[in-house]
């Protein structure tokens, strides 16, 4: 008998209950196993939109956003 086939015997003879909790913990074995994608960046998030924002667009937005703080409330 190979380890396969003793996993499934032992399988078998649990409670339903005890079998899916058996499926929980080998999906949690596999998913500790399997190697996780490399987070990226926010520039590597967006490099695909093709979006090129320089200092001076960022400096403009900047102008228009706060040129007139702080102005009088009446």
């Amino acid at each position: 008998m190979n380890l396969e086939q003793a996993v499934l015997e032992k399988l078998r003879q649990l409670p339903i209950d005890k079998q899916q909790e058996l499926l929980d913990f080998a999906e949690f074995l596999y998913q500790k196993t399997t190697k996780k994608p490399a987070l990226l960046s926010v520039r590597g998030l967006c490099k695909d939109l093709k979006v090129d924002i320089t200092e001076e667009d960022i400096a403009h937005a900047r102008q228009e956003m706060w040129g007139n703080f702080p102005k009088d409330i009446d």
